[in-house]
C-alpha cells in the first residue's frame, strides 16, 4: 500500500492505475489530469475539494476530476482505501451519461452509497489492482470495459437517487457535501478555493477569517507547508488547465478569467507549475476542438 508523496511534481500524470492506499494528511493539494475514484474499505476520509470540506465513508465510492486541487486533511485511524485514476481523454471518449460527465467537469463530487455493491466493489478493485501489475494488454482492455460499466452503474444510481429525492420534495443532488466545522486554516483554504478568480490579497484572505495577515500566513504555511500565495496560484493554474482542455476560449481570456491580472504573469506561473506554455499544454492534450488560438 502507498501514501501520497508531497514531492511529486505538480500536475504529474498517474495514468491508468488502481492502487491500495493508506491515507496521510497531505501538506499540499494534489492535482493531476485524471478522473479519480476513491473506494473507502474501512474508516473515513475528509478532503478539501473545490472549496468544500467533504467526507467519504466506508463502503462509499467517490469520483471527482483530480485537476481540482484536492487535499486529505483528516481520516479515521485504520482507514484504507483504493484509488483509481482514469485518463481524462479516455473518460471523455466513452460517451458516459451527460449528468455524470458534467458534474465532474464542473468540479463536483459524485458519491455513491450502495450497500449491496460493497463486496462486489472490493473484489472488482482488487482484481483491477492485480491485473494492472501485468503487461497483458488483453487484461487492460477488460479493465477499461469494467471501469466503464462501473461508472455507468454509478451514474444510474445517482440519477435514481436524485429522482427519488425530487419525488419526495427534497434534493441533496449528486454533489454530496457534508461540510463540518472548519478550523481557521481550512477556512482560508476554502475561501481561496471559492474566490481565486477574484483579485485576492493575503490581507483579503486573513480578514475573511478574522486573523492578522502575518499570523494567517504563518499559520497556513505551518499547516499546509506552502504559502497562501502559492496556494492561490495552484488554484488559478488548475482552473486555467481545465479551461484549456475543455473550451476554445482564447488564452488571454482564460488567463484573466483564472484570476491573473496579466498574460505575462499567467504564462510565468503556468510554465513554472506545468513545465510548458499554455499553448503547448492545450496542443498536447488536444481535447478542445476548433480552438480560436
Amino acid at each position: 500500500m502507498v501514501q501520497f508523496d508531497p514531492n511529486r511534481p505538480d500536475f504529474a500524470s498517474y495514468g491508468l492505475t488502481c492502487v491500495h492506499w493508506i491515507p496521510s494528511r497531505m501538506p499540499r493539494p494534489d492535482h493531476h489530469n485524471e478522473i479519480e475514484l476513491n473506494l473507502v474499505q474501512k474508516g473515513w476520509l475528509s478532503y478539501l475539494l473545490g472549496g468544500e470540506k467533504i467526507h467519504i465513508k466506508a463502503g462509499q465510492l467517490g469520483a471527482f476530476w483530480a485537476s481540482i486541487p484536492h487535499q486529505i486533511i483528516d481520516f479515521a485511524e485504520g482507514t484504507d482505501y483504493f484509488v483509481v485514476t482514469i485518463p481524462l481523454v479516455w473518460f471523455l471518449q466513452r460517451r458516459l451519461p451527460e449528468q455524470l460527465v458534467q458534474l465532474l467537469m464542473r468540479g463536483g463530487l459524485a458519491l455513491e452509497d450502495e450497500k449491496p455493491l460493497v463486496d462486489f466493489d472490493r473484489a472488482l478493485f482488487s482484481r483491477w489492482e492485480d491485473d494492472l501489475q501485468k503487461t497483458d494488454e488483453a487484461a487492460k482492455d477488460i479493465i477499461i470495459l469494467e471501469m466503464e460499466a462501473r461508472l455507468r452503474r454509478m451514474a444510474a444510481s445517482i440519477a435514481e437517487r436524485k429522482a427519488s429525492e425530487q419525488q419526495a420534495g427534497r434534493s441533496s443532488g449528486p454533489f454530496c457535501l457534508q461540510e463540518g466545522g472548519l478550523n481557521k486554516v481550512e477556512q482560508m483554504a476554502c475561501y481561496v478555493a471559492r474566490q481565486y478568480t477574484e483579485p485576492l490579497t493575503v490581507a483579503d484572505i486573513s480578514e475573511a477569517v478574522g486573523l492578522h495577515p502575518n499570523y494567517a500566513m504563518n499559520l497556513f504555511k505551518k499547516a499546509f507547508g506552502m504559502t497562501l500565495l502559492d496556494y492561490l496560484i495552484h488554484h488559478r493554474v488548475s482552473h486555467a488547465q481545465r479551461m484549456l482542455i475543455t473550451s476554445d476560449e482564447k488564452i488571454v481570456d482564460i488567463a484573466l478569467g483564472s484570476g491573473f491580472n496579466s498574460i505575462s504573469r499567467f504564462n510565468e506561473a503556468f510554465r513554472r507549475s506545468c513545465g510548458c506554455t499554455p499553448r503547448e499544454y492545450r496542443a498536447h492534450h488536444g481535447i478542445a476542438q476548433n480552438s480560436r488560438e
